[in-house]
């Protein structure tokens, strides 16, 4: 039977694929939950098998392209992946025994819509909560993944960690050149000159790009101020430096000020409990309903123990949604 399963799965994938239906991902889930939050302890200050209870830490993974889009699914669509962080930001916020938060982040950024939506959750939280948020950088913290770290109480990245990227792209392309090649003209009917700004169909508008550039200008305005605000540390002649655009692994985020100190996940933990004023704690992961979780460095979704197959992720790209929608983004695409 699972054998059976998984065959359908592929072929469905496959008859995507060469048809050229198919999206940057897709998820062939064949025994969906119910869309619930769960927790499992993933590390405990001692053991809890036979009596007692722990403060909760709670962790929570920040993960792939950040955007209100819901990812792909080939039956339905996914949550979104702001809708996730928000979710699980409500569920400790409730649970008394959760006295601070780990947020382990690995993104390399997103819309900016989404990053600021996100950015503005942790800070409510914080506010309202009075519970401390960690920041525990894994492979890829960069652009909006740097951005949505910012209103935490500790940033702590790895050695290897991408940050930085600190900056705003929209993307543009123009082929109306190419197209006027082989005899082909665009031309949109529209109600101001401006209503097709930076249409790819017809001859490139100086006036229109000044217009996308004051967006970003401004955007960008905003992302500084908010890395000048949370990061005093940065001296005001590396500012520049830092917020130009250019990546940094962890160890060099460390020296010009954009990361507090570098370690793992465990020292994200280690540093919630002193901020929290907690002595002995328990590490809580929060996942989606059924996956299996062994350590803090988990993936969900996952299969549950001893049940069938329940996924097929076919991935054309590393980047999740990575068919971008026109958009301004503070994202790393290398």
């Amino acid at each position: 039977m699972q054998r059976r399963l998984q065959t359908t799965a592929l072929l469905l994938a496959t008859l995507l694929i060469t048809t050229g239906c198919l999206p940057s991902r897709v998820a062939i889930d064949l025994d969906p939950g119910d869309g619930r939050i769960e927790s499992t302890r993933v590390f405990a200050d001692r053991d809890l098998s036979w009596f007692g209870s722990l403060p909760k830490v709670a962790l929570i993974d920040v993960e792939g392209v950040l955007s209100h889009i819901p990812q792909p699914g080939l039956i339905a669509p996914a949550s979104n992946p702001v809708d996730r962080v928000v979710a699980r930001l409500s569920e400790a916020e409730r649970d008394d025994l959760v006295r601070a938060v780990v947020l382990r982040v690995n993104s390399p950024g997103g819309t900016v819509g989404a990053s600021e939506t996100i950015y503005e959750e942790i800070r409510r939280f914080r506010e309202r909560t009075g519970k401390p948020v960690i920041v525990s950088m894994s492979e890829l913290a960069a652009s909006g993944g740097y951005y949505i770290s910012l209103p935490s109480d500790r940033i702590i990245a790895q050695p290897s960690t991408i940050t930085g990227s600190i900056g705003v792209i929209f993307q543009t392309f123009n082929v109306s050149e190419g197209l006027s090649m082989i005899g082909i003209e665009g031309r949109a009917v529209t109600s101001g000159p401006n209503k097709a700004i930076a249409s790819p169909f017809e001859p490139t508008d100086p006036e229109h790009y000044d217009i996308l550039q004051g967006i970003v200008d401004g955007f960008y305005s905003d992302f500084r101020e908010r890395v000048a605000e949370h990061r005093p540390g940065i001296p005001s002649e590396s500012l520049d430096t830092a917020t130009d655009g250019r990546i940094f692994t962890g160890t060099q985020a460390v020296q010009i000020g954009l990361v507090d100190e570098l370690g793992t996940v465990y020292d994200a933990f280690e540093a919630a409990k002193s901020l929290a004023g907690l002595t002995e704690a328990q590490l809580v992961k929060y996942h989606a309903e059924g996956a299996r979780v062994n350590s803090p460095y988990a993936a969900a979704p996952d299969a549950r123990p001893n049940a069938v197959d329940r996924s097929v992720d076919v991935r054309l790209f590393e980047i999740e949604n990575a068919r971008f929608t026109t958009g301004f983004y503070y994202i790393w695409r290398p």
